[in-house]
């Protein structure tokens, strides 16, 4: 096998090694079947415990109650963008946002498109940087429903609580944090998450959704569209990414044998205090983008004297195995996501190899 890197990939991200080991030895032959899983009907006898295995994993890790469904869904967590107000946003309706980043900033853009939005919060003009405090938010009264990205994977901005609707239905894409740490579902009437983060392989998107929210949506939904009705069949109204909720499953499975969401958050916060420390000592060197109080676990952003250098920074650390690290095409700078299956060795790795850079380059 050749040697594996350190992937800082915002996603597709790395997985648990122990994961895509089981994934390889199976792939032929799941459960000595003579079929792989990417074969089989997803209405088989062979599917049906793989696709129960997730739900019920995502539903203990979380400690979903049971007036939640879990769903699988496709076209990632940007197709939630319209779905949400496809589903529970009329043309004479109003909606809440919190915009703290760039994936905030595309979900308005999609809601406009079914009814009014009122941006509540947003932190576009000081280069979102930052999280509003609880006290900061001040709801519409007759907001349908409240929309917030619990971590902006773009520019590493984490909400460090989770919100609090005060009776009006929250809405959260937690794509890039789901997993890392615990969450309050009973604050939430939905999450959705892209898989590619923490939970498996790109191409499947986990939604929860309370029951009472399910029970709004309008009658004559365009049926792929309609949480009802992927509900009701199980998220297999249509062929289901098999393979995905496959290793959903393995993924679950492999944080339960781990110690659980508490232990990823004890382990992630041990991750990202050895890399922001390094930042910080760096004698502005290397300079954090988002404000402190606000600094994702999952996506650190930091920037370095000139655009040339991180450029070479990212080329070099690529050639001694760090890969990933260029910052997203729109705003440019470092990007280190260092997601749940992200092992401290490679941060370590990291960390040294800032530190020479450093030393070369001050």
């Amino acid at each position: 096998m050749t040697e594996r890197i350190y992937n800082f990939s915002a996603g597709p991200a790395v997985l648990p090694l122990e994961v895509l080991e089981q994934a390889q030895s199976e792939m032929l032959s799941l459960n000595g079947i003579g079929m792989s899983v990417m074969e089989i009907s997803h209405r088989s006898k062979h599917f049906a415990p793989i696709l129960e295995g997730a739900t019920a994993g995502i539903r203990e890790l979380l400690n979903v109650p049971e007036n939640y469904q879990i769903l699988f869904l496709q076209g990632g967590a940007s197709l939630q963008f319209s779905m949400i107000p496809l589903n529970f946003l009329a043309q004479n309706e109003s909606a809440d946002y919190i915009v703290t980043g760039a994936w905030g900033v595309k979900a308005v853009k999609e809601a406009q498109r079914c009814g009014d939005v009122n941006t509540i919060f947003s932190t576009a003009d000081s280069g979102f940087k930052s999280a509003p405090l609880p006290d900061e938010l001040n709801f519409s009264e007759n907001a349908k429903y409240i929309h917030y990205t619990s971590n902006e994977t773009i520019e590493g901005v984490e909400f460090k609580y989770d919100l609090d609707g005060r009776g009006t239905p929250v809405v959260c894409d937690a794509s890039s944090n789901i997993l890392s740490k615990p969450i309050d579902i009973e604050k939430y009437a939905l999450i959705y998450a892209g898989a590619q983060k923490n939970i498996g392989p790109s191409g499947v998107t986990v939604v929860i959704i309370r029951d009472d929210l399910i029970a709004k949506v309008p009658e004559n939904q365009h049926s792929m569209f309609d949480y009802r009705a992927i509900a009701k069949n199980d998220s297999m109204l249509n062929t289901p990414n098999t393979w995905g909720i496959y290793l959903i499953n393995l993924v679950c499975q492999h944080i339960k044998n781990h110690g659980g969401i508490g232990a990823m958050q004890e382990k992630n916060e041990e991750k990202a205090r050895i890399l922001y420390d390094a930042i910080d000592a760096s004698d502005g060197f290397y300079r954090g983008h988002a404000d402190r109080a606000a600094r994702s676990l999952m996506n650190v952003t930091f920037r370095l004297p000139s655009a040339e250098l991180e450029n070479n920074f990212a080329s070099e650390a690529s050639a001694n195995g760090l890969d990933g690290l260029k910052g997203h095409r729109s705003v440019g700078g470092i990007r280190a996501s260092i997601y749940n299956a992200f092992p401290k060795e490679g941060v370590k790795a990291l960390v040294e190899f800032m530190k020479n850079f450093a030393n070369q380059n001050g």
